[in-house]
């Protein structure tokens, strides 16, 4: 079921306890490192989520032994219990001071007031706003995390900083609890299972970010987006299909050119023509809707699409499955009257609850995802956004949805209904969106005649459940640990002979699982039945069904199940139609 909105949604604010705990663990940090590097050059560290960091240029790469020496040196600066006192000087009083950090002497210029706040502790002054607890003392349980690389400024064109990350909660039990659930996603880590169970992998000959699907992968892939087409088939939905590669003309006129350019690939050119890879889909299917004439009789139509999606991510930001440059979309466009928003809203939403159930995503929440009218980077038709956003806002509010509003997060061309689902350890994925857009087809010149026989813009509504097939695969491995349920699994069943004469039984009986839709394998290794056992396990199968003489002669399969139960020897028909009912189920055992 949908939930109200968690505060982990929200930012800490300066407000909170948390936010100034982290942020004086941030400067004692800082001046750990000085002191061990005294010409380090110190650019920010605020507090974050779950801890703070802070970015670092330093005369050489930290090594993960170097935490512990940090940590010691922060220690011993609580147990010192040192004040943090604030003062207020003239920008060029801080310019002098601040005159060997040039980091600092940015953030200096980018001030527009006439004085800038300092925070000192100890030996250690800083350019900082504040607040913070009263000293150091007060800097509850925390611990160093890791080492990473960061642009300044987030800008790839700009120095590599090293950062380094620490936990930081008000108790230890907190603090452990946070580190515990931290070790579980490493054993949950997609791009560790993924390869351990054989179901993606990267090549750098192929290039980065352009993941590569093994069999078991795919058959995952086939499975996931062959059920939403049914269910999409089941609600109205027609599914097209639009090609990679497009004019970038059609960019220009839609307004991905002047406002999305940033994630396109470099431009073709063959002769007059300029194309580009594709990063959307939605220009390709305002022109299938283009090319017929449309009553509002017809409408809505619902247009869908698997395809595959192009984005220039910058290298620094790839991560597995989560973030890529090739992905594939499961893309859907409503063309409807302005009348029928609410009800094409809601027809896209019990798809979304329908699908997100069978994978057993059950917690999620909504976000309003609105435009940041002082911001350049969306297309400016404020009588059109004020439309957009109203539409929005009445379909949600109609379908009983609370949400929380987020400035800044909309699309370029419209507002956002963006749903967060969080997994089995709480971590928080923000996939599935409906988007309502009154601009681009207005810009594009799509039309339908209305019932007074006059031409009318139609609005465009955007629908992905899974967002893209890479991404939520990334998520599902994590949330099932790997352990995918049966109708999921890429394989269903393992068969074990138990010696190689009943290799030609267990080839019987793969037979005729296959008969029935079911995926199995045969293990027949010449390993002991113990080992073979172990090795589904491992790969996490749910079913292994092992074979002798007794089951030869009585057509029997002797089934285990991967946490270990033995249900021992049963029909094999009753087998079957046992699995065939937990995919009918969607189980999420």
């Amino acid at each position: 079921m949908a939930e109200t909105p968690s505060n982990s949604l929200r930012a800490m604010t300066k407000d909170d306890r948390l936010y100034r705990m982290r942020h004086s663990a941030a400067h004692a940090m800082a001046e750990a490192v000085l002191e061990m590097f005294p010409e380090a050059r110190f650019a920010i560290g605020p507090p974050i989520d779950s801890g703070f960091y802070y970015d670092f240029e330093l005369p050489r790469s930290l090594a993960p032994e170097d935490l512990e020496e940090i940590e010691r040196r922060m220690r011993a600066q609580v147990e010192a219990d040192h004040r943090f006192e604030r003062s207020e000087v003239g920008k060029e009083e801080a310019r002098t001071i601040f005159a060997a950090q040039p980091y600092k002497l940015e953030l200096i210029d980018g001030i527009t007031s006439a004085t800038v706040s300092l925070y000192r502790h100890d030996g250690f002054l800083d350019l900082c706003e504040g607040p913070h607890v009263a000293s150091t003392g007060q800097i509850p349980p925390f611990k160093l995390m890791s080492i990473a690389g960061a642009y300044w400024r987030g800008d790839e064109h700009r120095p590599m900083l090293q950062r380094v990350y620490g936990a930081l909660f008000e108790t230890q039990e907190e603090l452990d609890e946070h580190l515990e659930m931290l070790e579980e996603a490493r054993r949950r880590d997609h791009r560790k299972l993924g390869r351990e169970l054989g179901l993606f992998t990267f090549s750098e000959d192929v290039g980065s970010g352009l993941p590569l699907f093994l069999p078991k992968g795919e058959a995952i892939r086939h499975v996931m987006e062959s059920y939403e087409r049914e269910v999409q088939t089941r609600y109205g939905y027609q599914h097209v299909w639009t090609g990679n590669i497009v004019r970038a003309e059609l960019y220009v006129k839609s307004g991905h050119m002047e406002h999305y350019r940033d994630a396109m690939f470099p431009l073709m050119t063959d002769g007059e023509e300029v194309h580009a890879l594709k990063p959307m889909n939605c220009p390709s299917h305002m022109m299938l809707y283009k090319s017929q004439l449309h009553s509002y009789r017809d409408l809505p139509l619902r247009y869908a699409e698997f395809a595959t999606l192009y984005r220039y991510e910058k290298s620094g930001e790839l991560g597995g499955l989560t973030r890529v440059r090739s992905l594939t979309q499961d893309d859907a466009h409503i063309f409807c009257t302005p009348d029928q928003v609410r009800g094409e809203f809601a027809r896209a939403l019990a798809i979304l609850r329908e699908v997100l159930e069978a994978y057993g995503l059950t917690s999620y929440f909504t976000r309003l995802s609105l435009r940041d009218r002082g911001s350049d980077k969306y297309v400016a038709d404020d009588d059109r956004w004020e439309r957009a956003e109203q539409a929005l806002r009445t379909a949600l509010d109609a379908a009983g949805l609370e949400y929380v509003p987020a400035t800044g997060e909309a699309a370029f061309y419209g507002p956002k209904a963006d749903f967060i689902a969080r997994d089995a350890l709480g971590r928080e994925w923000q996939i599935s969106t409906i988007q309502v857009d009154f601009i681009q087809p207005a810009r594009l010149g799509l039309e339908y005649i209305g019932d007074d026989g006059q031409a009318h813009t139609p609005v465009m509504l955007h629908r992905a459940v899974m967002g893209s097939t890479e991404r939520f695969l990334g998520l599902l491995i994590e949330h099932y640990a790997g352990a995918f349920p049966v109708w999921l699994a890429p394989v269903q069943a393992t068969l074990i002979p138990i010696a190689d004469r009943h290799v030609e039984y267990a080839r019987g009986v793969q037979e005729r699982l296959q008969t029935a839709g079911l995926r199995s394998e045969i293990d027949s290794r010449s390993e002991r039945m113990n080992a073979k056992i172990r090795q589904a396990q491992l790969e996490k199968v749910p079913y292994m069904l092992v074979v002798g003489d007794k089951e030869e002669e009585t057509d029997t399969v002797a089934v285990r199940l991967r946490n270990g139960e033995n249900l021992g020897p049963i029909p094999l028909q009753d087998c079957i139609d046992r699995m065939l009912d937990e995919v009918a189920r969607k189980s999420h055992s």
